[in-house]
């Protein structure tokens, strides 16, 4: 794991706007990263990924959108909320503030909003530097154990 710079930029695009070749090199880091890497045999494509409401957050290297280097989904639920999940980066991407990047752009979307996420059990940290409690019992997803994290609306100082 290099410290050095990365160049990578932060796109974002409605699921109705993903061209095909970009949101299949979506799907695949996620199953190259959940299914393989974590040898976790379950359904990735979960049916959310084209949802009117999706949007998608990746980094692609050196200023272009290929290649993929991490990616985020974020979700807008039916009571008004919103789901943050997949958020995962390329192994040769990881130790280099990338993940920071993707939360932060999803987050400034989010803003003051109430949002929910299952964060891996390695990364509850990560998720509660932004402000996400545990909500609930962990779980396991195969062989991964995840925690439900919830971040409150935060009300505005006045």
């Amino acid at each position: 794991m290099s410290s050095e710079p990365y160049s990578a930029t932060v796109h974002r695009s409605w699921a109705a706007d993903l061209d095909p070749p970009t949101l299949y090199a979506l799907l695949r880091l996620r199953v190259d990263v959940f299914v393989v890497e974590q040898n976790c045999a379950y359904p990735e494509l979960d049916g959310r990924d084209l949802e009117p409401r999706a949007r998608h957050y990746w980094l692609g290297g050196h200023g272009q959108p290929e290649p993929v280097l991490g990616c985020v989904r974020l979700l807008k639920e039916p009571d008004g909320g919103y789901r943050i999940g997949r958020l995962c980066l390329a192994e040769e991407a990881r130790g280099r503030g990338l993940g920071r990047r993707l939360m932060n752009a999803v987050l400034a979307e989010v803003g003051d909003g109430e949002c929910v996420a299952d964060a891996h059990r390695e990364l509850v940290t990560f998720y509660e530097s932004y402000g996400f409690v545990s909500d609930g019992e962990p779980y396991h997803t195969g062989r991964v154990e995840h925690v439900p994290m919830r971040r409150v609306k935060r009300e505005h100082a006045r």
